[in-house]
């Protein structure tokens, strides 16, 4: 099972995915991550991706899809992966389709409103990296380590309001464009997280069959 997971910040893409890959038993796959490790790894798209990277740029498409092709040949991959974090525009979607045939896409689909609640009182611990909603820990205190919690810059209401923008003009229309390939599986990402979960798996059961 070769999947994509969709949907905006906040949405719960992270803990959903890696719930996905642990129940169907393939690996998820962050671009993140593989970026990071093909740099620790001097592979030579790697390392060009690190003199982008050095000088405060952007990684082109091109490089990102050749480090992504190049996990995809990894034997882990050979029965399924799930990618998480790509592609995250139309070039880089269009691009993916000349190097592996995705079977499902999973749109989590979640409410402007409650993506800015769930962002913006997030926290995150600066001892051991644990991250809770403010309303889970209203005195500021990490539940795991008993350290500060802390907000990320990036989760700050305005900052918020500014990554969903982004989303919206660059990530939102591959929900049309996989639709289109009937490949599209929206998911209600407002629910609670288990039922979230138990909705996915649900979805994918029904699909694969």
């Amino acid at each position: 099972m070769k999947l994509i997971f969709l949907g905006p910040p906040g949405a719960g893409k992270g803990t959903q995915a890696e719930r996905v890959a642990k129940e169907f038993a393939i690996p998820q796959i962050s671009t993140g991550e593989i970026l990071r490790q093909a740099m620790r790894e001097g592979t030579k798209t790697g390392l060009e991706a690190k003199t982008f990277i050095e000088k405060g740029e952007l990684v082109p498409d091109g490089v990102i899809l050749e480090i992504v092709r190049e996990r995809l040949r990894q034997p882990d991959c050979e029965s399924g992966y799930l990618l998480d974090g790509f592609p995250r525009t139309l070039p880089q979607a269009e691009a993916l389709e000349g190097i592996a045939r995705i079977d499902w896409v999973l749109n989590l689909s979640v409410g402007h409103e409650v993506i800015v609640e769930r962002l913006s009182g997030r926290r995150s611990c600066e001892g051991c990296g644990h991250s809770t909603h403010i309303g889970l820990a209203p005195d500021g205190i990490c539940p795991i380590c008993g350290k500060r919690l802390v907000q990320r810059a990036d989760d700050a209401a305005e900052a918020v309001e500014n990554r969903l923008r982004v989303y919206d003009a660059q990530t939102k229309p591959l929900i049309g464009f996989y639709e289109g390939k009937g490949r599209l599986l929206t998911v209600d990402g407002g629910l609670p997280i288990d039922e979230v979960t138990a909705t996915i798996f649900s979805a994918l059961r029904r699909a694969a069959e």
